[in-house]
């Protein structure tokens, strides 16, 4: 993966350009990571080789995997990065289309770029917290002031 920085003012925004083989889940953290990066939001398009969403059920608060190992065009990409427990925590959800033009999507747990995936990532001016949420499991962001 290749990234510049494109702006720098009250936030910095990122292009980050994956490349064939590139893991996307955890190329996003290993940036976010080495640029300090605790709150931001990001876009993108492109294409991959194989991913697998989840679908968040509800009854068991854990997320039912749906696999696709096939080439499929990144639609939509959208997410953010929050901090958790003090590392950058990814949140992801992606919708991508198939060679039948049917549409498939969901909370990106991972993916495998080929040939590219086009990123768009801007800083956030303000800090994300996430704190665990016992009704759904989940890490959630915490928008209160003291993160209680």
């Amino acid at each position: 993966m290749r990234s510049t920085l494109i702006a720098q003012d009250a936030e910095r925004t990122f292009v980050l350009v994956f490349e064939t083989g590139d893991e996307v889940i955890d190329e996003i953290t290993g940036f976010a990571r080495d640029q300090h990066l605790t709150a931001a939001h990001f876009v993108g398009i492109g294409a991959l080789s194989r991913l697998t969403v989840g679908y968040f059920n509800w009854e068991t608060k854990t997320y039912d995997h749906i696999a696709i190992a096939e080439q499929v065009e990144v639609l939509s990409l959208a997410g953010d990065i929050a901090e958790h427990r003090g590392q950058a925590a990814i949140h992801a959800h992606i919708v991508v289309g198939k060679r039948d033009g049917s549409a498939h999507g969901g909370h990106l747990v991972e993916a495998e770029v080929r040939p590219t995936l086009e990123v768009v990532l801007s800083e956030a001016p303000a800090h994300l917290r996430k704190r665990y949420d016992p009704a759904t499991g989940l890490a959630l962001i915490d928008l209160r002031e003291d993160g209680s």
